[in-house]
């Protein structure tokens, strides 16, 4: 990828207290959520490591468990001093991440995609050539990943109909076929037996052999 003319990116993850997150997923999945959401965006922020034009990943959280898991696997966790939502979080993120990484770009990306794939990733970040690009999520209308060029405002519109406020905002969609796991950000449990179809992370993959397990009656015994 030495050839590619981009900047290196820096990214921003944001990460909801487990004890709350993914709430739509409670009904199929009533003792396992918190630790699905968990593996969540710990196979994300490995993945995303795992790209060679991602100079560094900050998370922004204040799940005790979560900010160790992501540090392990190579991940700086910033506190989400705002604590007012997922946008200033984002914001909160953008504006340390400008600070240590002035002559880096900036990437907002869901912690909710578990079959991320670095190859797919690299190619979205490759095509960010635009002041501030995104991608729309599968079902359409929300945004997976929001990107700024260095000394560009991030200005993140997450929430409902999110990809029509982004393009509004002056960001360009990503148009690029065979960036399925950078799409997959999984809220339902139709969309994590996609992401399963699709392959996901070690950390998602051993949760759900529990959830297996716990089906069959064998979890003592899964892992």
């Amino acid at each position: 990828m030495a050839d590619l003319q981009v900047a290196p990116w820096t990214l921003v993850i944001p990460v909801k207290r487990t004890a709350i997150a993914k709430s739509r997923l409670a009904a199929a999945y009533p003792q396992h959520r918190p630790e699905l959401a968990r593996a969540f965006a710990v196979d994300t922020t490995a993945a995303a490591l795992a790209s060679p034009l991602v100079h560094a990943v900050l998370v922004v959280t204040d799940d005790p468990v979560v900010s160790g898991d992501v540090t392990a696997v190579g991940a700086r966790v910033v506190p989400d001093l705002p604590a007012a939502g997922l946008n200033e979080a984002l914001l909160h993120g953008a504006t340390v991440a400008a600070a240590e990484f002035p002559e880096h770009g900036v990437v907002a990306l869901s912690a909710d995609l578990p079959a991320l794939r670095p190859a797919e990733l690299t190619a979205v970040l490759a095509a960010c050539v635009a002041p501030r690009s995104f991608v729309i999520d599968l079902p359409g209308t929300g945004t997976s990943l929001l990107a700024a060029q260095p000394e560009v405002a991030l200005d993140p519109r997450f929430g409902v109909g999110s990809a029509l406020a982004h393009q509004a905002s002056g960001a360009i969609p990503i148009e690029l076929s065979g960036i399925e796991s950078v799409r997959r950000d999984v809220d339902t449990a139709a969309d994590l037996a996609h992401a399963v179809q699709l392959g996901v992370g070690e950390a998602t993959a051993d949760v759900m052999s529990l959830v297996l397990g716990a089906a069959t009656g064998t979890e003592s015994l899964a892992g």
